[in-house]
């Protein structure tokens, strides 16, 4: 194995971390508006079992470069999911006939999602056979009045996936958990008109993989958000954060602080159209290795997005309503900094579009595609063998593409027929070394297809 080439396949993952895990799950994990049906009531609680099965191929398991020789795999996934959660609005309003508070409101889930995969060619059969894995999810959310003019919340994360490098050795794949917790205070002057939350987030990285444990990390986090509604649906917007970013194992890769500030507006322009604008500025203050210069990030970041609501906006910014906003369409732009695997940090600018349909209350589709211009900074990392001498990578850009395609059919409120197609590209002429004798380097480019197609009950 080439130290850079599992790298190189790192900071792929860690670039587009947030994408990257909403698209490799199925989009009912990402979001409960298209998971959860009706729901089993116990006592005080609202349950939401599940239980999915799908099959699909994959062009490129191990996001290799065409010069590389791909392999393509066919895949089985069976994914059984839960939440558990006290009583939603529409419910509390059946049982009491109007909207009700509640001083103290609770969700929960956990999610197993079995992965085996056949070779495409029977003659890989054992190394992708090998890659079989079971991703693991579960999470926590407690919010104690959560309308009244003070409250608080915290909340508690698990994420354990399973993905391989570009090297069929599963000694070298990147099988990562991530545990994430967090609580806050809210202050709510005025009716909840304004509203301000001070808050604190934990957050560690662990690769399970010896040869990756250099790699582990761990994140603190304070933030802070604020909201003043000075419209019924329109509201100026505060977020900052200052996460201080520590390798508790000894590494090439330097601790570190990202600080981040903004500001902008969240809302209706007409009774179909929304804009979410935000500026701000962010920068990183990393440790400076040996023999490295100065490089930090010292820029604007900002998001902005257009929405069209297609059943109305009013309807659907409603957090009351049924399809709560499933059908419109969007476009945006986002500019933000990240720690990275691969230097001290990334820089990302994306534009995407995004269309999502509720059809008769029977058939859902949604459709988002992206183009994303990630730059890193200079890297450095140790060469092969031992050696004292480091490997410099140059500062470079890629270029990332990627696509998503979801779309179910609802025959009952339990049951539904559903399809996904995802498409990821890594455009970049870059080769990373993987020591100072490697004269040809590791390709980063890589373009992926995965489709599944599927069957999932849902309460």
């Amino acid at each position: 194995m080439k130290f850079c080439l599992t790298l190189a396949a790192t900071v792929l993952l860690g670039a587009i971390s947030l994408e990257a895990h909403a698209q490799a799950q199925q989009p009912w994990l990402a979001d409960r508006r298209y998971g959860e049906g009706i729901g089993i009531r116990v006592g005080n609680l609202e349950l939401h079992p599940g239980v999915s099965a799908e099959v699909g191929y994959d062009s490129n398991y191990f996001l290799r470069a065409p010069s590389e020789d791909p392999l393509a795999a066919y895949r089985l996934r069976v994914t059984p999911s839960i939440t558990l959660s006290t009583l939603g609005i529409q419910r509390l309003q059946s049982a009491n006939g109007g909207p009700v508070r509640q001083t103290i409101t609770f969700r929960g889930g956990a999610y197993a999602s079995y992965n085996e995969l056949i070779a495409a060619d029977s003659k890989h059969s054992s190394e992708l056979s090998d890659q079989r894995h079971a991703d693991v999810g579960a999470d926590a959310l407690l919010n104690i009045l959560p309308t009244g003019r003070v409250g608080a919340d915290t909340y508690l994360n698990f994420v354990r996936q399973g993905q391989p490098s570009n090297n069929t050795d599963t000694e070298n794949a990147f099988d990562r958990d991530s545990f994430r917790a967090g609580a806050g205070v809210s202050w709510r002057p005025g009716g909840g008109l304004f509203d301000w939350r001070l808050g604190y987030e934990f957050l560690y990285n662990y690769f399970e993989k010896s040869a990756f444990q250099n790699l582990n990390n761990y994140q603190n986090t304070v933030n802070m958000r604020g909201r003043w509604r000075f419209l019924p649906r329109t509201a100026l917007l505060y977020d900052g954060s200052y996460t201080w970013v520590n390798y508790p194992n000894p590494t090439i890769q330097n601790d570190g602080a990202i600080a981040r500030s903004r500001i902008g507006m969240n809302g209706l322009i007409t009774s179909r159209l929304s804009l979410l604008a935000m500026v701000g500025w962010a920068g990183t203050f990393y440790d400076r290795g040996a023999g490295q210069g100065p490089q930090q990030f010292d820029s604007i970041t900002g998001q902005v997005e257009l929405k069209w609501f297609i059943s109305g906006g009013a309807e659907s910014m409603n957090a009351g309503s049924a399809p709560v906003g499933l059908s419109f369409a969007s476009i945006g732009y986002t500019r933000d900094v990240s720690n990275s695997y691969l230097g001290n940090f990334y820089q990302k600018d994306r534009g995407y579009v995004g269309v999502s349909y509720l059809l008769g209350g029977v058939f859902v589709t949604s459709l988002s595609a992206g183009v994303a211009n990630l730059k890193f900074p200079d890297a450095y990392f140790p060469s092969m063998g031992g050696a004292p001498a480091q490997v410099q990578q140059p500062s470079f850009s890629q270029q990332r593409v990627d696509a998503t395609l979801f779309g179910e059919y609802r025959f009952s409120n339990n049951f539904g027929l559903n399809g996904t197609v995802n498409y990821d590209r890594n455009i970049t002429g870059v080769r990373v070394p993987a020591d100072p004798a490697d004269t040809q380097g590791d390709a980063l480019e890589f373009s992926r297809w995965q489709v599944f197609i599927g069957a999932r009950f849902f309460w």
